[in-house]
């Protein structure tokens, strides 16, 4: 990563490393493809600050072991993993103490803190690292591990039961995987998106309702999740809620939220619920659950040389689904 700025002036620069070693408890993984995520568009424009200059972006990696650093015994060379976006915590703050290692007061993550999967290999942690169902492609893979974990996280956090009616705003990589998980629990799901063709693959995939951004759903909403970065979505949502309906904000990162009116966005007890990072329980929950419904990934790729380009259609929203970046080329 180059200095942040504008994703038009080319934040991204290619360059050449030597490869980095495994330590201990360590693996070198030779990566495959690597998923595009948004809050790669973040940390490249400045959205987020970054941790360290020259950072690798990207926290959707699957590829192989090749190495095992000393003392590793979950994994072994050959083995085909996952690298999300939580790459370590410190096990020792009171939020861990007590399961929520989400919201470690020093984690460590991939693409930010640590070298992440724009790259030929990257090394991980064997505690941060996950084991790739079968079922799943290296690029049907890729989105699954931040965009996937964080939608099922936000489904959670929304607290809506089965059979109840989810509004989902915004219908990028993230929601049109939790839109799947959602009807596999019995859930009727409601789609708010700016973009035609996301709403096109909303239809495909046979939701309830797929309508504009700020459109009101045909019925009140039992919960909500809002991936758009958009905080003047954030009353919109409210809204459209059921009394004792929650809205879950599933990004990183969001614009500014303009005033709510008590009376109309929060009474009849409506909450708001912010979805920060994620578990490996919940990524190892997520990836079980992902295996046995199965989810479909709308993936578009690019080659490795074009990762500034995917993050231009991204942020000029011209990819549906979810875009991946071929890393290692097919059959090499």
């Amino acid at each position: 990563m180059g200095r942040p700025g504008p994703i038009s002036t080319h934040p991204l620069v290619t360059g050449t490393r030597e490869d980095p070693r495994p330590g201990a408890k360590e693996l070198l993984v030779e990566v495959s493809v690597c998923g595009i995520c948004r809050t790669d568009l973040h940390l490249a424009e400045g959205d987020l600050e970054p941790r360290r200059p020259g950072v690798v972006p990207g926290h959707e990696a699957v590829g192989v072991v090749v190495e095992c650093g000393p003392g590793t015994s979950r994994f072994m060379p050959g083995d085909r993993v996952g690298v999300a976006w939580l790459g370590g915590v410190c096990g020792t703050c009171p939020y861990c103490r007590r399961g929520d290692e989400n919201l470690c007061s020093a984690p460590v993550f991939t693409g930010w803190d640590r070298d992440g999967g724009y790259a030929q290999k990257l090394v991980v942690s064997q505690d941060f690292a996950y084991l790739i169902p079968d079922v799943f492609t290296d690029e049907q893979a890729a989105p699954l591990l931040c965009s996937g974990i964080i939608g099922y996280r936000a489904l959670k956090r929304a607290g809506i039961v089965p059979g109840g009616r989810l509004g989902i705003y915004g219908f990028g990589s993230s929601a049109h995987l939790t839109a799947q998980m959602a009807m596999h629990q019995g859930m009727s799901v409601y789609v708010m998106t700016r973009s035609e063709s996301a709403r096109a693959l909303a239809r495909e995939l046979g939701v309830e309702y797929a309508g504009g951004a700020r459109d009101k759903p045909p019925q009140p909403l039992d919960a909500a999740i809002l991936f758009a970065p958009v905080g003047d979505l954030v009353p919109v949502a409210l809204q459209a809620l059921d009394r004792g309906g929650t809205l879950a904000i599933a990004g990183i990162h969001l614009s500014d939220i303009p005033s709510l009116n008590y009376q109309a966005h929060l009474f009849h007890e409506r909450q708001v619920r912010s979805v920060t990072a994620n578990t490996r329980a919940d990524g190892q929950e997520f990836l079980a659950l992902a295996a046995e419904i199965p989810l479909a990934p709308t993936t578009t790729t690019y080659p490795f040389d074009a990762a500034g380009r995917a993050l231009e259609d991204l942020a000029a929203d011209r990819i549906t689904g979810s875009a991946v970046l071929r890393v290692r080329p097919e059959g090499g």
